[in-house]
């Protein structure tokens, strides 16, 4: 195993109209939704619907399933409630989710695709701001953040294969020091301490304030390190989809590929019985809250058995495993390039904080931030910073500031804009997005559903909807189904033709 595995990225974005501060968030949500959706599909009738025929958000990989009167309301995903929702010709999900914007990427293979991916959904995002922006008269700004500083928190979701043979006891027990620790160079920076921001302050990340249990199925109230929601979106016989809910929205696309990769790569390790060591920490909320709030790398973390360790010592620990897990293993590029990426951060975050401005995104604001107050004489609660935290994630290319310090920085971003614009047109090749993407880009006005697992068409008015499933996260791919769109068949030859292939396949 390395860092390959089918993995995706999930992104709430903030919005707001500057202009008309009391609008309702979900009215510009919408608006945004519908713009981009009149753009991919000028002449639809009817919009598009997920098929929620396949989404289970109440069962718990511990064994049982909870009462939906028992779920906080902002769970109940398997309800259609009349908002937006599109699948994209590149394979993501780009929908209204409450009171949010949602671009949900496309399954992948790497963490190089997952950050790329990650990206066009940025663009995808600034572009339908800006028809929307257009169309209402209203001025709509989206932020890749994670809170509004007003005591809302909102996620920035990774999704990881695993095997379901491996008992999930194993996950939380090796992954939950690992998610403690991971802010230290995977975290976006932010100012103010606690939900609400009331004590004044800078910490390393935006989600550490609001976790508030080890385990457990809730996402949006007693939020856990580990969630156990078990929606496997695949063969659930075989897998299980990990479904990761600590993780900052990283403007820095070497962050995602880092975030993903490292992920991945402990993943493996517990699949394979190959971590060695126990590091079981005495309280990981506080501690968690505690590691965002250090960044100077100053406190230890206590562990059950009353020794302690920093969170550099804690991540070096992992690497270490990492590095010898696969010494007796065939070395793939990306693989190596993850390693290497995790040492040298590390190496820096003791040595040389301020090499990573440009890389790491809280070392990067935090940069900005401490210029302004030396030259100003500001304190941490002073709005002028504020400002500069949501400035630092605004998506526009143009105006966002990690885009501007990232111009003005001697670092490179890991992709160019042509290997972004074809990831905001195409679906990855290698995955049953594929198959989603080529189908919306080719018969889109005969897909009226779909989800990861399913698309629906609609061949005629008059002739019932055919659902066809796609269990396979890894099946229909391009060297399997691009054949069928190159004959370029009419909707009811292509439906029938694609059945059959999966039939076959299955």
């Amino acid at each position: 195993m390395s860092v390959h595995r089918i993995m995706g990225i999930e992104t709430e974005y903030g919005i707001s109209s500057p202009n008309n501060p009391g609008i309702n968030p979900t009215i510009l949500c919408a608006a945004v939704v519908n713009a981009y959706s009149d753009f991919l599909f000028p002449d639809r009738q009817k919009p598009m619907r997920w098929d929620y025929y396949v989404e289970s958000p109440f069962v718990d990989v511990r064994g049982y399933e909870i009462e939906r009167e028992l779920a906080d309301p902002e769970s109940w995903t398997d309800i259609d409630i009349g908002m937006p929702n599109l699948m994209l010709p590149n394979g993501a999900r780009f929908y209204v989710d409450h009171a949010h914007p949602e671009y949900s990427g496309p399954e992948v293979t790497n963490p190089a695709d997952a950050a790329l991916w990650d990206v066009a959904g940025d663009r995808i995002l600034n572009h339908a701001a800006q028809m929307a922006s257009e169309l209402t008269g209203n001025l709509i700004t989206i932020y890749k953040n994670n809170t509004d500083g007003k005591g809302a928190s909102y996620g920035t979701h990774e999704n990881y294969q695993v095997a379901r043979d491996v008992p999930f006891d194993d996950f939380v027990k090796h992954l939950t020091p690992f998610f403690v620790t991971r802010n230290i160079w995977a975290g976006s920076g932010r100012v103010g301490l606690g939900q609400e921001s009331r004590t004044a302050g800078f910490q390393i990340s935006q989600r550490a304030d609001f976790f508030e249990a080890r385990v457990g199925l809730e996402t949006t109230v007693n939020r856990p390190i580990i969630n156990t929601r078990d929606e496997p979106h695949a063969d659930p016989n075989k897998f299980r989809r990990l479904h990761v809910i600590v993780g900052d929205a990283n403007m820095s696309q070497t962050m995602t590929f880092l975030k993903m990769g490292a992920t991945a790569l402990v993943l493996s390790m517990i699949e394979d019985s190959a971590l060695d060591f126990e590091i079981d920490l005495a309280d990981p909320v506080l501690e968690m809250q505690a590691v965002s709030r250090d960044y100077k790398f100053e406190q230890q973390l206590q562990l059950t058995d009353g020794t302690a360790l920093s969170a550099i010592e804690i991540q070096r620990e992992y690497l270490a495993a990492s590095e010898n897990y696969m010494a007796s293993k065939p070395f793939d590029a990306m693989t190596k390039q993850v390693l290497v990426l995790w040492r040298d951060v590390l190496d820096a975050l003791e040595s040389d904080t301020q090499s990573l401005i440009g890389t790491v995104d809280w070392v990067t604001k935090k940069s900005v931030l401490d210029s302004y107050r030396l030259r100003d004489d500001l304190g941490w609660q002073d709005s002028k910073l504020k400002a500069i935290d949501l400035q630092y994630c605004d998506i526009r290319v143009d105006k966002g500031l990690s885009y501007l310090l990232q111009r003005n920085s001697n670092s490179s971003e890991m992709f160019d804009e042509q290997e972004v614009e074809l990831a905001i047109a195409n679906p990855p090749v290698d995955t049953r997005a594929y198959v989603r993407g080529k189908a919306v880009q080719n018969y889109g006005a005969n897909v009226v559903g779909a989800s990861w697992e399913s698309l629906i068409f609609q061949i005629s008015p008059d002739q019932p909807l055919k659902r066809i499933g796609l269990p396979d996260a890894r099946g229909y791919r391009s060297n399997e189904t691009e054949h069928l769109f190159a004959q370029q068949c009419e909707p009811a030859e292509f439906v029938t033709k694609l059945e059959q292939l999966i039939s076959e396949q299955h």
